[in-house]
């Protein structure tokens, strides 16, 4: 039997640990140019997994369909996970991100696999964890860390997906609060590093995962706190989020959660995003990120970016003094990884500038009051 007294004791040695990676993962980015994964979906794709392999001995008699549940492989397939961030780990990246892009209750409906939720972020840390460690022991005095995916859901607060009622939403911002705050705890739970919000294209539903994680850090205490970072992504041309924010609106409206990090990633190939790069880094009163697709889908859905295509492209936002951390999103590889590494490797990283005081609010467009 337990006594409470070692169980305190366990609690105050996991964060005193915590309390540590957290210490490092902010020296990291104060020393050098952070290095992220690639993708994980498309190396997926290259394992040519089958629906048995999605179902594994859990899942044989699941009443649906559940090949393209990627992130349920961290169950039934966790070799698979797990050798894919080990090879982002041997690319050079000091951070992978747990394969929970779609581990909530909103997300897991399309597959009927709601009750499974905290069981897949679990194991997606596990994951993580075990190729972290893995690389930390190949390399004595390297750290590796995890950060947890929250995605951005496949509904929206913001917009109707019904053009004949614009008033209708497929979902509340309870339901979002809810769904995301069963997400966070798992991924607190499993010990991830740092909590990052990503691929965002409605603000109001980061606003509800932003909210969410405060909520949990209330609830948990200031130890279990880890950084918050935070990504969006532009759709277009037009420089705007789906939901109708310019970059300098979509800061202003999330500045107040105090993030760890604010960044791009995702749709736009790197040299798209460079305006939308270069106006956030003057903005962002922390830390800033970019890890664009490599390049634009082409007709066959695929990315036509070169690793080289990719480094050249993220190393003119290093040498310009735009960025803290770079990686790849959809299409990139380890190979892409490892040419974004060696392309920053020595550069400065961005210094965070101390922005005037003033009043910052936001609609589709920034409204600066000095």
């Amino acid at each position: 039997m337990n006594h409470p007294a070692s169980n305190d004791s366990a609690r105050a040695g996991l964060s005193r640990e915590s309390l540590a990676r957290a210490d490092a993962f902010r020296r990291l980015f104060a020393a050098k140019i952070a290095v992220l994964d690639g993708a994980m979906g498309s190396m997926i794709q290259t394992y040519g997994l089958e629906e048995k392999d999605f179902r594994g001995e859990n899942f044989k008699s699941h009443p649906h369909d559940l090949k393209g549940n990627n992130d349920l492989l961290c169950l039934t397939r966790p070799d698979v996970i797990e050798k894919i961030h080990g090879d982002y780990f041997a690319a050079g990246a000091d951070m992978v991100e747990t394969n929970t892009f779609s581990s909530t209750v909103i997300g897991m409906a399309d597959y009927r696999c709601e009750p499974f939720v905290r069981e897949i972020n679990l194991a997606a840390v596990g994951c993580a964890r075990r190729a972290a460690q893995k690389a930390e022991a190949a390399t004595p005095g390297r750290l590796c860390f995890v950060a947890g995916a929250i995605g951005p859901l496949n509904r929206t607060l913001s917009m109707s997906p019904d053009v004949n009622r614009p008033d209708y939403r497929a979902v509340t911002w309870d339901q979002v609060v809810s769904a995301y705050t069963e997400q966070i705890n798992a991924l607190l739970d499993g010990g991830v590093d740092a909590l990052l919000v990503e691929t965002i294209f409605d603000t109001l539903n980061a606003k509800a995962a932003l909210f969410a994680v405060e909520q949990v850090f209330d609830t948990r205490g200031d130890s279990a706190r880890v950084p918050v970072m935070i990504s969006v992504t532009i759709t277009d041309a037009s420089g705007r989020t789906l939901s109708g924010q310019t970059i300098g609106a979509f800061y202003n409206s999330v500045a107040h959660a105090k993030p760890f990090s604010v960044g791009i990633n995702c749709a736009l190939g790197g040299a798209a995003m460079r305006p939308y790069v270069e106006e956030l880094s003057g903005l962002a009163g922390c830390y800033t990120t970019c890890y664009p697709n490599a390049g634009l889908p082409n007709a066959f859905g695929g990315y036509d970016e070169t690793p080289a295509d990719m480094a050249r492209v993220i190393g003119e936002f290093a040498a310009n003094g735009w960025v803290n951390m770079v990686g790849g999103c959809c299409g990139s590889t380890p190979a892409h990884i490892a040419a974004i590494a060696r392309e920053v490797r020595g550069r400065a990283p961005r210094q965070v500038p101390q922005a005037a005081r003033a009043l910052r609010l936001s609609g589709l467009e920034p409204l600066v009051v000095a």
